[in-house]
């Protein structure tokens, strides 16, 4: 089912999961011509940015809680299950893209759905 891209030899479920390992690879296959036309790599570029958009939402709104006196205890509680649920999330994305399944994550999966979908092709 994936098909081989002319120019560089990258299968679009190698592109798919190359987007989940950093926001790097995800911005390059949105602007890289022959990547941002398939709508799949679009999805799963665009669901990359915008977990790690949440993952520092988060982060910063923990970093905020941290200096609240009562608060700042339970966010040092908090903090590695958080992280931990931003790991795993990760790692399933991660494997459901290089299988060259779609896993579409609740809320982020339905903006990167629209984007995907409607942007800049």
């Amino acid at each position: 089912m994936s098909e081989q891209t002319v120019q560089t030899g990258l299968s679009d479920n190698a592109a798919s999961g190359l987007a989940y390992v950093t926001f790097i690879p995800a911005i390059v296959f949105l602007v890289t011509a022959p990547y941002n036309q398939n709508k799949t790599i679009r999805f799963h570029s665009w669901q990359s940015i915008f977990l790690f958009i949440a993952c520092v939402a988060i982060d910063v709104a923990l970093s905020v809680l941290l200096r609240v006196p009562f608060l700042g205890f339970m966010t040092l509680l908090l903090w590695p299950l958080v992280g931990l649920a931003f790991f795993i999330v990760w790692i399933l994305l991660l494997i459901k893209a290089f299988n060259g399944q779609r896993f579409k994550l609740p809320i982020i999966g339905d903006l990167a759905e629209k984007q995907a979908s409607g942007a800049g092709v």
